[in-house]
């Protein structure tokens, strides 16, 4: 679960946009609480929680952005909007806003289901309420709420990716990145960071251990070739970008790259595509991470980009070539590999400072289409919702995003 500060405003533009959202049916009013004499009126205005907020502000000329505006965000569908709203009075109450005029609204137009909070960050008493290191505490409380203890949980997720073969330190910072750990490659350790904070340490010793015992399975790399060849015949492997969205259904920058065929094998195999690109330009390799057999592979031990981007049509006989047949199934018809792998959207979330630092496959891809990438279109507002702003830092450090939540 995602907890997000928004935009700092000197007004309360958050009331009006989430009441659009209630307009457009894509969103609905959730809780509202004291505001005192306000509740009594039968159908209150939107314009009227704006004035509540703005006279109750008014009580301090100090603070220059009085609006607290925050999302609280679920995987997916795992939180109904009832559960979310439950947890945002609590979230509140912890953060000490408990006794502060705020909105609830629930926005179901993104594929993860979120709740929009607005209150005032000015007291009754005309103190500002504290904010110190209030995005660290944002977590901390959630976590709290949540009976999430933060030292197990990364000492599991670190056990957990010490069980995949890979063969450089790259591809175990990806293992732990994709669950949302920022890390840090020091002379001799790793350092793991989440929610704000440093949680562990880990040996480069014990890393490099691992890599040296690494005996991938020869075998599973002509698998590998023979499910996307023959799905390659099935579905589209072209690449297309995913962009961020923006209120309004504006599109923001391009976020990562994926295909019909990369998004199907994910979800059939448990094979997740990572595609490299610089800013601007067209992804010169990809990384694929094994969930069925816990192994990480570069591209171009599969395929080179160009040959797994090129359509093939049906019919072909390329699936058959390699003759290695697979866990299940036959050649013909491979079996699918249904399962809920650790890298997926449903197994854990990532934060805004995810990073991700690997080798990459640098194979050639002189024929791909000239216009392979569209023009991008940017679009400045004031408010962002949760699920758009995680490839932003990405970005600026000139590294791919690896978030799919």
């Amino acid at each position: 679960m995602i907890v997000k500060f928004l935009r700092p405003s000197a007004s309360f533009k958050g009331v009006s946009y989430s009441f659009t959202k209630i307009l457009l049916d894509k969103g609905e009013l959730m809780q509202v609480q004291n505001f005192h004499a306000l509740q009594g009126l039968a159908r209150p205005r939107p314009e009227d929680y704006v004035n509540y907020l703005e006279a109750l502000t008014q009580q301090s000329k100090r603070i220059v952005y009085p609006q607290l505006h925050v999302t609280l965000s679920t995987s997916g569908r795992d939180h109904s909007k009832h559960e979310l709203s439950r947890l945002a009075v609590k979230w509140l109450d912890g953060m000490g806003y408990g006794q502060q005029p705020f909105l609830i609204i629930f926005h179901k137009d993104t594929q993860n289901n979120h709740v929009h909070i607005v209150s005032t960050r000015v007291g009754r008493d005309g103190k500002k309420i504290k904010d110190s290191y209030e995005w660290m505490k944002g977590y901390e409380v959630l976590n709290q709420i949540l009976n999430l203890d933060e030292g197990n949980q990364v000492k599991k997720d670190i056990s957990h990716a010490l069980t995949y073969h890979f063969s450089s330190r790259a591809q175990f910072m990806m293992l732990l990145e994709i669950k949302g750990y920022s890390l840090l490659l020091n002379e001799n350790n790793i350092q793991i960071s989440k929610f704000g904070k440093v949680l562990d340490n880990l040996s480069v010793h014990l890393i490099d251990q691992r890599i040296a015992d690494n005996r991938q399975n020869k075998e599973r790399i002509p698998q590998l070739r023979a499910i996307i060849n023959k799905y390659r015949q099935e579905l589209n492997p072209e690449l297309y970008p995913v962009q961020s969205q923006r209120p309004g259904g504006k599109e923001g920058p391009v976020d990562s790259y994926t295909s019909d065929l990369a998004k199907a094998l994910h979800e059939r195999f448990g094979l997740q595509f990572f595609f490299h690109a610089g800013k601007g330009k067209q992804p010169y390799g990809y990384t694929v991470i094994d969930h069925a057999q816990r192994t990480v592979f570069k591209g171009g031990q599969l395929m080179p980009l160009a040959e797994l981007l090129t359509l093939v049509p049906s019919g072909s006989t390329l699936a058959k070539r390699d003759h290695i047949p697979l866990d299940g199934g036959t050649m013909e018809q491979p079996a699918e590999v249904l399962l809920p792998d650790p890298g997926s959207a449903r197994y854990d979330h990532l934060d805004e400072h995810a990073g991700s630092a690997y080798a990459a496959d640098t194979a050639s891809v002189s024929h791909m289409p000239s216009n392979f990438i569209p023009t991008l279109r940017l679009n400045i507002a004031d408010d962002i919702d949760d699920e758009q702003i995680n490839g932003r830092n990405r970005r600026r450090k000139r590294k791919s995003r690896t978030n799919t939540r």
